[in-house]
C-alpha cells in the first residue's frame, strides 16, 4: 500500500515537471514550481513512512520466527519420553519356580522400549530423569499360588497374589511412583510361588513416564 502511495506521488511530480517544461507564463511556471515542493515533501513523508513500516515488518517477522522455533521444539520428540512393555517368554510355554528366595523376574520378550529404560537381561528398569512412572505387572499361575512384587532400590511396593487350586488363573497390580534419576524398579517372585507363561503372554511388566518433576 504505501509503495503504491509512493509511485502515484512520484507520477503527479512528472506531470507537474513536463508541465512546467511546457509553459510560456511565467506566473504559470511560479505556480508549478511552488506546486512541486509540497509535492517532494510528500515523496520523501511517504519513503519515510515507508520505511518505518518495513521495519516494524521486520520486526514482527523476527518475533514470529523465534516463536514458531519454540512450538517446533514442543512437538519434538523429548530425551525423558519413556515407555516398555515386555513378557516372561517370547515363545513355548513354561512354569517359573519355586524358589527359596525372592528372585527377580527377567521378562525378556520386549515389544517396547522407548528410551532404552528396561534391561531385558536383568529385568530391571532405571529411571533416567526425576519424575513419575506408572508401572504394570500381570502374572498366571496354573494349579498353584503365584504372588510377584513390585520392588523400588529395596523397597517392597506392591504385591500381586493369586491361590489358584486347579486350573488357570491370574493376578495384576499397579503403582505410580515418584523416582529419582538412577533409581531402579523390578518385578520380585514372591518364595516359594510359581508363575506360568506361555504363547498368550499373561506374565507381562510395563511401565511409562508420566511426567518430570
Amino acid at each position: 500500500m504505501g509503495i503504491t502511495v509512493v509511485c502515484l506521488l512520484l507520477l503527479v511530480c512528472s506531470v507537474s515537471t513536463e508541465h512546467s517544461n511546457t509553459g510560456t507564463d511565467v506566473e504559470t511556471t511560479a505556480q508549478q514550481i511552488s506546486y512541486q515542493q509540497p509535492c517532494l515533501q510528500d515523496v520523501h513523508a511517504a519513503l519515510k513512512e515507508l520505511t518505518a513500516s518495513l521495519a516494524e515488518q521486520k520486526v514482527e517477522m523476527r518475533l514470529l520466527q523465534r516463536e514458531n522455533e519454540g512450538n517446533a521444539s514442543t512437538f519434538l520428540p523429548s530425551a525423558g519420553q519413556v515407555a516398555f512393555s515386555a513378557s516372561l517368554l517370547s515363545d513355548g510355554e513354561a512354569t517359573i519356580g519355586p524358589f527359596n528366595g525372592h528372585t527377580a523376574l527377567v521378562f525378556k520378550n520386549v515389544v517396547t522400549n522407548i528410551g532404552s529404560a528396561y534391561d531385558p537381561n536383568t529385568g530391571v528398569f532405571t529411571a533416567a530423569v526425576r519424575g513419575v512412572y506408572h508401572f504394570e505387572w500381570h502374572i498366571g499361575v496354573d494349579s498353584s499360588n503365584t504372588a510377584a512384587v513390585l520392588v523400588k532400590n529395596t523397597n517392597h511396593i506392591f504385591t500381586a497374589y493369586e491361590h489358584q487350586t486347579a486350573g488357570y488363573g491370574a493376578s495384576s497390580q499397579s503403582a505410580s511412583l515418584l523416582l529419582e534419576a538412577g533409581d531402579t524398579v523390578c518385578v520380585h517372585q514372591w518364595t516359594g510361588t510359581k508363575i506360568h507363561d506361555n504363547q498368550n503372554h499373561h506374565s507381562t511388566f510395563s511401565g511409562h513416564l508420566l511426567f518430570t518433576l
